[in-house]
């Protein structure tokens, strides 16, 4: 039988050398075969199976067939279309640029290679090298006088020399669509290279040497560009040869099964040729084995257990990308613990892009439930810091986190503790609305899951009930009730949105809960529940009807798919159909519950109101109207009041047919409300001080009831204004107006007047019309004035923001857009108003929090209440300062708010910055002006705290200059644009400073010289010819005593004229730091070749520069000119490595260093991955096998059925196994 085999390969031969030469000779073309045709011509060849050392001298290559040219066409390119170098470089068609085109099919191009390779195997290789080096973004070519007379590393270091100066970009880093294609390619050139030639040529023991020993040489180099390349390659070569070692195994069974069934035949039937051909084949099976099984430990221990820790996050995370896909492919040679323990210490990299990736890694495993045996112990181990990571500062790892808990979750529920779960379960009310989902899909699967539908289907009829969710929202309920930090029932409806909709969509049994009686064996609801379950409810109905995430999530609207306005509008109409009849009996059932009531009042906007008509409903909208005035009547809260008015609002819309017969509800509802508060005002007015409880009380609730619905509804014709000026004209005049209706007055009366407004904007309004709203707001704006000086807080807060939002609407801007007939509307506060508006701001806003916590009442204020009273205060220096940014009230007034920048930042430091860009938007000038002014207040009332001696290293001093040292950041980098604005500020300046002179005589310093200290910090701001001309302008004021006074008194002067006079001809100082401009870039280039003396991680150095003011000198701060480079060469003595392991103490649970002590991994590779400068091998190619020795070997998992090996080395797949080397460690892996 081997005879025959040998005849039928030698036939093949022939058949194919007969094809070729006769293809040559007539057309020039190769003829393709198919590859397990294609290489079985070479299957004899190089079967003379050795042990393999490792790859990287030439001088372990076996002795070369005599080479054969190649053909050539008429252009010089081989007949197969691929181009050799031949060490010259001119022929553009070459592997790299067939690669990076990608025109052509890879297997052609891979099929043409291998056809050149038997052709010639040097020049092949020749070919092949060059392809990775200019994959690398080399300009250099190997040649092949090189090639064969050079070792790699001298190969390496020539090609180092030819980068490209200008760039430190290369092929895998550049942007744009061709370069993303082009690494797709190169990760496919790879593997089909391997598929292709499994066969025969990777066994031929000179292909593999050669390329896995340039990619080792390559993968330690000090350039970023030869070692990422590189790694992607061996990497990529790794993933291939783990395919091929899967294959080989599934043919190693198939082949001791085919020879356990013919050996077990009887006698007669038995072949004993195939038996002989079954055996044969295993054995070339077994020594291809071997074979995979040397190349795979070559890449694994010269490559990846020093590149999983390179400098270079992106290196790392391919390495880690990698070694996920071996465990998922060939799971029995590598889901184990030697494996697994460098994914789990790079769970703890400092970059996020590294730790995504271990994530993923670990998700495509976990995924598989038989797999979780073989991760259990993992597991253990590692299960905190992947919860932790749920919530990592990278939001896109936190995701990955939480999806892979969730996986965990599902494959073994007792893997996670309750602990672990409540760190997840909070996390449903992120504002990240991706982490927010993941959180709300592990909550689902682990709560809100039906383990038993059927069951609970069953159980749910017996009880009565429609739906067998009632248990589930019970639990939802009780969940929402217990996250006590949170109490958005929109987030946690969103963030479940996506896995729980059949439960949340579950509006019938929500009701069913909300009305009927509890049955048998259900729990009774309480009041804090039902109250939570409307709630919920509400929510839900939302995001059905609205399809949005809730404000907060998300960036805004998006447009919806056609299917999803389909669910939409699906969902808004089974909503509305049941609702619109349930709805009526929950307000009568909760009508007294002022929360409950508010919560169910929002539901009618979600309806679709052509229902009540198209469906014949009206007696369920009259059940409803009656519903909604009787609570009404009922209630007096503003929040209740609001969601009546807003619903009548939406029912009264003109889109619907049902307006009329809601209008008319409407109408007699305030009709009653309009004459109970005439009424009773009367009676309050005539009792004055002697009106009771019952007189006020009465006044205030309708009073309130008529403020809610004036907000959106339009009753001028029942003429409110009147009423509400008498009771504020009594309140001023006899100062005993209750505070609240004071307040509910006010903002009535503001409503009447905005309504009366639209009127008239909307039509064609008369003199007389506009002379009456004209009165009508003088005499509104003159009383909210007098309020401004009323005893109570509230009232004078009311009124400050109704003056500000009334100077706002009847501004200069009200007769804008062809509205000049507005003109007599239009009202300008004057110097009174605006100064009392001015001192309001400053006395109610700019206050210390012990002073507020001392105005109100009690000593103790909890931390809501305080953050509701800031809130207050900002919307009162927001209010005042859009009157500004208007050019209402005049800009020099801003002068007392931005003077309290540096003091109040925390507080309003964004709406004071703010309000200064606008001002500078609006007057460059006359903001400078303003700033000046600031300082210049400032330091008037230091001069009046201090007097005209003033301590200049003060800290009051120094909060001055800070202050002027922040303005002066503010006018930015363009000075041409703020050229003006800066000079007319200096010669306010300097105008402030010598204004006053000082009283004992001109030999004595002005008392606000030391002014010109502070308007130091604006000196960098001035061009260099207006530093001249601000100096010039400053002489003029100085006598020549001045000028040669050099006592501390004339410091500031002396500061100042100094900053004036740096702006030379030869300064080259910057015009924000004031530090040298030359650039410290070159200096890399000349550190080329010397190992980094510092921690610093090369890709976080910047160029250290600045920009400067003269164009001849401006440099860009910006990369390198130089490729980075980071040197890899020098390997830590181990023994003092060891020295800088952590004690057992310190380290973290889960970490590198505690995972190695409880290991007892004392190997090479275990070192720690938070190194910011990765080591390598000095030498690696020389002493590589003495490294080994202490790292595991790759020995794939013996087929099931086949004998023992006569040598077997020692499994160190297996977590049980101990490490016997040299170094006297014999410690379990746990």
């Amino acid at each position: 039988m081997g005879a025959n085999i040998n005849v039928h390969k030698l036939l093949i031969n022939i058949c194919i050398t007969l094809c070729r030469d006769s293809s040559n000779d007539g057309q020039g073309d190769t003829v393709s075969l198919s590859m397990s045709v294609s290489e079985l011509d070479d299957s004899g060849e190089g079967k003379g199976k050795k042990k393999r050392g490792r790859p990287g001298k030439q001088g372990v290559r076996p002795p070369l067939k005599k080479a054969r040219r190649s053909p050539v066409d008429k252009g010089g390119r081989r007949p197969n279309g691929v181009a050799h170098l031949n060490g010259e470089g001119t022929d553009p068609s070459t592997l790299f640029e067939v690669v990076k085109q990608g025109k052509s099919a890879m297997q052609s191009v891979i099929d043409d290679w291998i056809e050149s390779y038997k052709q010639d195997r040097d020049l092949a290789l020749l070919d092949l090298i060059n392809f990775f080096i200019h994959c690398s973004g080399c300009k250099g070519t190997v040649r092949i006088e090189m090639f064969r007379n050079m070792q790699n590393a001298e190969i390496i270091r020539k090609m180092t020399e030819e980068f490209d100066e200008d760039s430190g970009d290369y092929p895998l880093t550049m942007a744009g669509p061709q370069w993303k294609k082009f690494r797709y390619n190169f990760c496919e050139f790879i593997m089909v290279l391997i598929r292709q030639c499994q066969y025969s040529i990777i066994y031929d023991e000179y292909m593999m040497d050669t390329v896995i020993s340039l990619l080792t040489g390559l993968s330690d180099s000090q350039v970023r560009a030869f070692r990422h390349t590189s790694t992607l390659a061996a990497m990529k070569l790794m993933t291939a040869l783990v395919n091929v070692a899967l294959n080989l195994s599934i043919n190693q069974d198939n082949t001791q099964r085919q020879y356990e069934a013919e050996r077990n035949k009887v006698a007669g039937k038995r072949a004993n040729e195939k038996l002989e051909m079954l055996l044969e084949k295993r054995k070339e099976l077994q020594e291809n084995q071997d074979e995979i099984e040397n190349m795979m430990n070559s890449i694994f221990k010269g490559i990846f257990v020093h590149r999983y820790r390179d400098a270079i996050a992106e290196i790392r995370a391919i390495c880690i990308e990698e070694i996920g896909v071996w465990m998922k492919l060939y799971s029995d040679a590598f889901l184990n613990d030697s494996y697994l323990k460098y994914v789990g210490w790079t769970l703890h990299d400092r970059q996020g892009e590294v730790r995504l990736k271990c994530l993923k890694a670990l998700q495509t495993l976990y995924t598989n439930r038989e797999l979780f045996p073989k991760l259990e112990l993992f597991t253990n181990r590692f299960k905190d810091r992947i919860v932790s990571m749920t919530l990592d500062k990278e939001y896109d790892v936190a995701v990955e986190a939480i999806r892979l808990v969730t996986l965990i979750l599902h494959v073994s529920e007792d893997a996670l503790s309750n602990e672990d779960c409540e760190n997840v379960y909070h996390l449903v009310y992120s504002a990240h609305r991706p982490v927010a989902v993941a959180a709300g899909e592990f909550l689902h699967r682990k709560l809100f899951s039906r383990h038993d539908p059927q069951a609970e289907e069953a159980l749910a009829k017996r009880r009565g009930r429609n739906s067998p969710n009632g248990n589930l929202i019970r639990m939802l309920v009780l969940f929402f009730l217990e996250s006590e930090l949170h109490e958005h029932a929109a987030y946690l409806v969103d963030s479940l949105w996506d896995s729980s909709q059949d439960l949340l969509k579950d509006w019938d049994c929500m009701v069913e809960l909300l009305l009927e009686d509890p049955v048998q064996g259900e729990e009774v609801l309480g009041d804090r529940h039902e109250g939570a379950l409307i709630e919920l409810m509400v929510c839900t109905i939302r995001q059905a009807a609205e399809a949005h995430p809730p404000v907060g999530r998300g960036t805004g609207k998006r447009v919806l798919t056609a299917k999803e306005k389909k669910t939409q509008i699906d969902d808004k109409n089974r909503l509305t159909e049941h609702l619109i009849v349930a709805l009526p009996m929950l307000l009568s059932k909760y009508q007294a519950d002022a929360e409950k009531v508010a919560n169910l009042l929002q539901i009618p906007q979600y309806f679709d109101l052509e229902v009540y008509s198209s469906g014949r409903m009206e007696k369920h909208l009259d059940a409803l109207l009656k519903q909604i005035r009787v609570v009404v009547e009922k209630h007096a809260e503003m929040e209740v009041l609001e969601a009546c008015s807003k619903t009548y609002s939406i029912l009264c819309s003109e889109e619907y047919t049902i307006m009329n017969r809601v209008d008319i509800a409407r109408s007699q509802l305030i009709d009653e409300l309009t004459d109970r508060f005439s009424h009773s005002v009367e009676d309050l007015l005539q009792e004055g001080d002697e009106a009771d409880d019952d007189d006020i009380y009465n006044v205030l609730s309708t009073l309130k009831k008529l403020t809610a619905f004036h907000n959106a509804h339009d009753l001028t014709k029942w003429d409110l204004f009147k009423n509400c000026y008498r009771l504020l004209k009594m309140g001023i005049e006899q100062g005993s107006m209750p505070e609240q209706i004071a307040v509910q007055a006010l903002q009535c009366s503001h409503y009447s007047i905005l309504w009366q407004l639209v009127k008239i904007t909307e039509g064609c309004p008369s003199k007389d019309d506009l002379v009456a709203l004209r009165r009508v707001v003088k005499s509104f704006l003159a009383v909210c004035q007098q309020c401004l000086s009323n005893v109570n807080t509230p009232v004078k807060e009311q009124a400050f923001m109704l003056l500000c939002d009334l100077l706002m609407i009847f501004s200069h801007q009200l007769v804008s857009g062809g509205r000049e007939a507005l003109q007599p509307l239009v009202f300008n506060p004057d110097s009174t108003l605006q100064n009392e508006l001015l001192n309001f701001v400053l006395d109610h806003v700019f206050i210390d929090q012990d002073d507020e916590n001392q105005s109100m009442e009690g000593d103790e204020e909890d931390e809501a209440n305080k953050i509701e009273a800031l809130h207050k205060r900002r919307n009162l220096l927001a209010a005042f300062s859009k009157l500004i940014i208007y050019d209402i009230v005049d800009m020099p007034a801003a002068a007392d708010i931005f003077k309290q920048y540096m003091k109040y930042y925390n507080d309003y430091g964004d709406i004071i910055k703010e309000t200064l860009s606008k001002t500078r938007q609006m007057d460059k000038i006359q903001c400078a002006k303003t700033l000046i002014l600031s300082l210049q207040q400032l330091f008037n009332e230091l001069i009046q705290d201090q007097g005209p001696n003033l301590d200049r290293t003060s800290s009051h001093v120094s909060g001055i200059k800070e202050l002027a040292r922040r303005f002066a950041l503010t006018f930015g980098l363009d000075q041409i644009k703020t050229r003006e604005a800066v000079a007319t500020l200096h010669k306010d300046g300097i105008e402030f400073a010598f204004k006053v002179p000082n009283p004992k005589g001109p030999e004595y310093p002005p008392p606000n010289l030391a002014f010109l200290e502070v308007l130091c910090e604006f000196s960098s701001k001035l061009l260099r010819q207006d530093k001249k001309t601000v100096h010039s302008y400053l002489e003029k004021f100085m006598t020549e005593y001045m000028m040669e006074r050099r006592e501390d008194v004339w410091l500031p002067l002396i500061a100042y004229r100094n900053s004036l006079l740096t702006g030379g001809d030869d300064d080259r100082l910057s015009v924000t730091t004031g530090t040298s401009s030359t650039s410290k870039a070159s200096t890399v280039r000349s550190k080329r070749g010397r190992p980094p003396q510092h921690k610093r991680r090369p890709e976080e150095e910047s160029v250290e520069g600045s920009w400067v003011v003269r164009n001849d000198t401006l440099q860009t701060p910006g990369g390198l000119h130089t490729p980075q480079l980071t040197s890899t060469v020098l390997r830590e003595n181990p023994r003092q490595a060891a020295d800088h392991i952590p004690d057992q103490d310190s380290s973290e649970p889960g970490s590198e260093p505690d995972y190695m002590h409880k290991r007892g991994l004392m190997e090479d590779d275990a070192e720690p991955i938070f190194e910011d400068v990765m080591m390598s091998s000095r030498g690696q190619l020389e002493d590589m096998n003495e490294e080994f020795e202490d790292t595991m070997v790759i020995d794939l998992p013996a087929s099931r059925n086949r004998r023992e090996r006569a040598e077997l080395r020692p499994d160190f797949f297996d977590s049980t196994a101990i490490m016997e080397d040299d170094s006297g460690f014999g410690m379990q892996m746990f």
